[in-house]
């Protein structure tokens, strides 16, 4: 059986939930392996709405197994907040259908304020970060002060982590001019929430080894987009993980071979949340009918995305970056009613046409869209099933999409319903 990873291509948002909730119905295990809680996705099920930020997509179907990797930054009180949420809407969620890695870090409510510190310290050159100590959080385990889920079990180790622990952050908060911690209070809150996730501990490398020698489907369930990712995206603009798809094994403890098919998340405009470049951004009443029609608010904080074009030249370095075999291209019924769209094909920087996005953060800035025009449609796509349902114009863009990224197109959504995608190729196909 196929195991496939599912990333986004561009800066998050780009529709995963629909088509991970496609993926998931058919996969017997779903895997975070990066990210934390603020990650965001909705999915629909039955006429029944649920918003997920931190449990994978599987958690809200039956007789399939959720698993939280070791590369993902866990908040036990946001876990037990969202897992109480989902029970109170017909969920079942028990250690059968919901495993965590023991070596997984947590986050603190102390990153969390230190994140907001930090943030509103920047003033005008604020990153965008959700405040929810994601940053902070993996500071900590990269700095090898982190507190591991493993570590509420043993309450003398958990002691000795928190004294390390604080030595960092009250040395942080002093330079702030805030009141240090008290390893007290910390301690209190770690031992109150520990019977809320403990029971979800396990060894989730050897679970995803006994789970593929049985030929078990696995979906990898990727948060954010490449263009955020640590080392690839738009730093410093970005998120605190890797977002690629080559994440998928570290982050939850399998080896390369595991992986048979990578899914890239596309959007058939371009859209990101905060700062940071954006080449095809439209500042105006284009962004902001690609923004209206496609309902660009995001899941976990609702904030307004910006708006623009499709950038293939970002697409197409992401897709070589994570080494996507296809993509699944959403939201191609908000471009209906256009006369005329805009694909970037390649930029210009400082007079010197490129074909890719540089990693200095100055030639970003400075980077100029090049457009090539192509002729819209007036016949819907929305609710369109098949190619031959598609109007002449659309089809035109999503080959030419195909052309410049130098990939497939393996899914194509024409509205947020599920039933409504045209598919090309199943990614678990063998």
């Amino acid at each position: 059986m196929a195991n496939v990873v599912v990333v986004g291509s561009q800066w998050g948002d780009e529709g995963k939930g629909k088509v991970v909730d496609w993926l998931s119905e058919r996969a017997d295990v779903v895997v975070r392996f990066q990210g934390g809680h603020n990650a965001g996705h909705t999915l629909v099920i039955n006429d029944k709405t649920y918003k997920l930020s931190l449990l994978p997509s599987g958690i809200v179907r039956k007789k399939k197994l959720s698993i939280i990797g070791n590369g993902v930054v866990v908040d036990p009180w946001a876990l037990k907040s969202e897992i109480e949420i989902l029970k109170n809407n017909g969920v079942d969620i028990s250690t059968k259908n919901l495993m965590i890695a023991e070596n997984v870090s947590l986050i603190l409510p102390l990153h969390q304020n230190l994140d907001k510190y930090r943030e509103e310290a920047l003033g005008s050159a604020k990153i965008g970060t959700t405040g929810r100590g994601i940053g902070p959080a993996y500071e900590d385990k990269v700095g090898r002060r982190s507190i591991r889920l493993g570590d509420l079990s043993d309450k003398i180790l958990l002691e000795e982590r928190v004294e390390r622990l604080l030595m960092h952050h009250n040395t942080l908060l002093k330079g702030f001019g805030f009141p240090k911690l008290e390893k007290k209070k910390i301690l209190h809150q770690l031992i109150e929430i520990a019977p809320s996730i403990l029971p979800f501990k396990r060894t989730v490398w050897k679970v995803l080894d006994d789970q593929r020698e049985k030929g078990s489907r696995i979906l990898f369930e990727g948060a954010q987009g490449i263009l955020l990712d640590n080392d690839h995206g738009t730093y410093p603009y970005v998120t605190s993980s890797n977002t690629v798809a080559g994440q998928a094994t570290t982050g939850s403890g399998q080896g390369p071979k595991v992986v048979d098919y990578v899914l890239g998340i596309t959007k058939a405009y371009t859209t990101r949340v905060g700062s940071g470049p954006f080449p095809t951004e439209q500042d105006n009443k284009i962004g902001q009918t690609l923004g209206e029609r496609g309902k660009e608010f995001g899941t976990v904080t609702g904030r307004k995305r910006r708006c623009g074009w499709f950038d293939s030249v970002l697409v197409r370095q992401a897709i070589k970056i994570s080494g996507i075999n296809g993509i699944a291209l959403t939201k191609l019924d908000v471009l209906d009613g256009f006369d005329e769209i805009l694909v970037c094909t390649s930029y210009t920087i400082d007079g010197e046409k490129f074909d890719y996005l540089p990693a200095s953060q100055d030639l970003q800035a400075k980077a100029i869209p090049i457009y090539e025009t192509l002729s819209g449609w007036e016949t819907k796509t929305v609710g369109a099933r098949t190619w031959g349902e598609l109007p002449a114009q659309a089809i035109k863009y999503v080959r030419r999409i195909e052309e410049l990224i130098e990939a497939p197109v393996a899914l194509l959504s024409t509205s947020p319903e599920r039933q409504d995608t045209i598919l090309v190729h199943d990614p678990f196909s063998d």
